[in-house]
C-alpha cells in the first residue's frame, strides 16, 4: 500500500476538520473551527497522511523552542482512521516526522500522548520516544 505524507496547504486546512471531529467528538465543530484558525495565525501546520488521493490520517505539527530541549518538533492530534490502523504507517509517520524535523533545524522531537491512550502510549515508546514528564492541565472556565 502506497503511503504519502505532505502538508496540507493552509487555504485547504479545513478538510482536516472531519477526522479531527472523530479524534474528539465531545468539542462542538464551530469551535474546532474556531480553534484550528487560532492554532494556524500561531504557527500550527498538519501534515496529511494519504492513500492515493483519500485523506486518511492527520498530524499537526509545532516547531517550538525550549530552554532544556531547543528547537523541535512537536506532533500533535495524530489520527488514522481505523480501517488504516495496524498497516505500519506509524512507522512510515515516524520517519517522515524525523525528516521534517531535521529540514525543520530541529534537536528533537517531543510529544504528548493521554494517559488513557494505552496503544499511543506502546507505539511512542517502541519507536524510542522516552516519557521525561507528566502533562498537567487546570481548566480555568468551569
Amino acid at each position: 500500500m502506497e503511503i504519502k505524507f505532505k502538508l496540507i496547504e493552509q487555504d485547504n486546512i479545513d478538510v482536516i476538520l472531519p477526522l479531527f471531529y472523530q479524534l474528539d467528538s465531545s468539542i462542538p465543530k464551530p469551535v474546532l473551527k474556531t480553534r484550528l484558525s487560532e492554532m494556524i495565525e500561531k504557527g500550527y501546520e498538519c501534515a496529511g497522511i494519504y492513500h492515493e488521493d483519500e485523506l486518511i490520517g492527520i498530524c499537526g505539527l509545532w516547531i517550538l523552542i525550549k530552554y532544556y530541549v531547543g528547537r523541535h518538533l512537536e506532533p500533535d492530534n495524530v489520527y488514522i482512521k481505523p480501517e488504516y490502523r495496524e498497516l505500519g504507517i506509524g512507522k512510515k509517520l515516524d520517519s517522515w516526522l524525523k525528516e521534517f524535523a531535521v529540514s525543520r533545524g530541529c534537536e528533537a522531537i517531543e510529544l504528548n500522548c493521554y494517559l488513557k491512550n494505552e496503544k499511543g502510549r506502546s507505539y511512542w515508546k517502541s519507536n524510542e520516544y522516552n516519557p521525561i514528564g507528566m502533562h498537567y492541565q487546570k481548566k480555568l472556565n468551569q
